[in-house]
């Protein structure tokens, strides 16, 4: 009796679980849930409400940015919407920056708890090709439309001719021009061609305003990294070697130090960078009559600088000679698939249509305010619109004069590290301590770099 008691009581536990089993996915379907970890946030959004009715694939995103996360469920409900007979339940996870890359890593090398998708900056990207790369090779989705792309924002995600991420965007450098302030020094922007009548065009308005032209970053590394590049220097040269103390970066962070000392048009960055609290502050009650940054920096000034509406400006960057790029590509986060996945035909399809499609590079530029990779979208009428922040232009003409001359930096395993000396070091010394020359400052620098060599 014995016996047949607790086989019937296995018999009812085996039951119950099942019935607990079937009950918890029912419940569970498409709808949002946490990954389980308490180091990040996750959504999910499955195939029930594609309207198909096909499975949903359960696929898992990481980034490390809230604003890629809201682009990215965007880029799922479309896709669910026109792909009913394959619809993904994407659980997306953000972690903070590090965290984010350090724990990928981890997963990456072990073998096991990698996501199928992640985002990865591109500071840190080539931490991620080295010895056995665990990303996916991204060129048959990428190859068959190269050509309406920025190809230099693929080059800076391959290794040996194999593309391992896809950007969202270009970021291009241009030069933020505070229109009110031009004016009462009599300047124009438009005539501003040259590095030298950038120098010019800023005496005339320290003189006229007592306001300075520019700033520079003193604990980070604008404009001085795009400046390099768009002369043909950078923190590595083409085959990942050290070239942080070429000619070319000594002679600009010469410059850079001459506008601050004997031209006196320039300052160190109040705030330090152009991130922190007190720069918003000061750029937005007109603290200086331009300022040289990446294009997606244009959300910075929607989000923080109310005051300046109607009066910015957007121009290219001077050039100082017919050798000079017109533009450098600064930033960006490349999204890859990993080799962990169980679906890489599916992930890779899904990556294609979010990042590579004509419809979601509009979305890209409507949602983050970036400037897509596809070139070819930059005149369609989404991306055509007068801007009034902007002082009522459309922000797209200035691109297309640049599109075909757009440098992209060098990088290589060192390139996470070569950023760290630059601002951590180099420019606080030079540019505000002023208790080193451009060249001490960046040979040390390069020595220090060519020992992880």
């Amino acid at each position: 009796m014995k016996k047949i008691t607790v086989a019937m009581l296995s018999l009812l536990l085996v039951f119950s679980l099942v019935l607990a089993a079937c009950g918890g996915n029912s419940s569970n379907s498409g709808q949002s849930g946490s990954s389980g970890s308490s180091s990040g946030s996750s959504s999910s959004s499955g195939g029930s409400q594609s309207g198909g009715s096909a499975q949903p694939t359960k696929l898992t995103l990481w980034t490390f940015q809230d604003q890629h996360k809201t682009y990215f469920e965007d880029a799922l409900a479309r896709w669910n919407a026109q792909n009913p007979d394959k619809p993904i339940d994407l659980s997306i996870e953000t972690y903070p920056n590090e965290d984010m890359h350090n724990k990928l890593l981890i997963a990456l090398q072990s073998g096991v708890g990698a996501p199928d998708i992640t985002d990865v900056n591109i500071n840190f990207f080539h931490n991620y090709l080295k010895g056995d790369i665990q990303l996916l090779e991204l060129n048959d989705v990428i190859e068959p439309e190269l050509d309406k792309f920025i190809t230099s924002r693929f080059d800076i995600y391959a290794k040996d001719g194999k593309y391992y991420g896809i950007d969202f965007h270009v970021g291009i450098t241009v030069v933020y021009y505070n229109k009110e302030i031009l004016e009462k020094a009599g300047v124009n922007a438009d005539d501003i061609v040259t590095w030298n009548d950038y120098i010019e065009a800023g005496k005339k308005v320290v003189a006229a305003t007592g306001v300075p032209m520019t700033a520079f970053e003193v604990t980070d590394q604008r404009p001085f990294w795009p400046l390099i590049v768009q002369r043909g220097g950078d923190y590595l040269d083409a085959n990942g070697n050290v070239a942080l103390d070429s000619d070319i970066n000594i002679e600009i962070l010469q410059t850079m130090k001459d506008m601050i000392n004997e031209h006196g048009i320039a300052i160190p960055m109040p705030g330090g960078r152009t991130s922190s609290e007190e720069f918003f502050a000061f750029m937005n009650n007109g603290g200086i009559a331009s300022l040289i940054m990446p294009s997606w920096y244009m959300s910075r000034f929607l989000d923080y600088m109310p005051d300046l509406a109607g009066k910015v400006l957007v121009r290219p960057m001077p050039v100082w000679d017919s050798t000079d790029a017109k533009s450098v590509g600064i930033g960006g986060t490349g999204t890859a698939v990993t080799a962990q996945t169980k679906h890489p035909e599916l992930a890779k399809e899904f990556l294609a249509y979010a990042k590579l499609s004509r419809e979601s590079n509009i979305r890209i530029w409507e949602i983050l305010k970036f400037d897509p990779i596809r070139w070819d979208v930059w005149d369609a009428p989404e991306l055509m619109q007068a801007d009034p922040y902007f002082n009522n232009e459309k922000i797209f003409e200035v691109f297309l004069q640049l599109k075909d001359d757009i440098r992209s930096p060098n990088m290589g395993i060192l390139s996470s590290a070569a950023q760290d000396i630059v601002k951590n070091q180099v420019m606080f010394k030079v540019l505000q301590e002023q208790s080193e020359s451009p060249e001490q400052a960046l040979k040390a620098a390069a020595n220090e770099l060519r020992k992880q060599q």
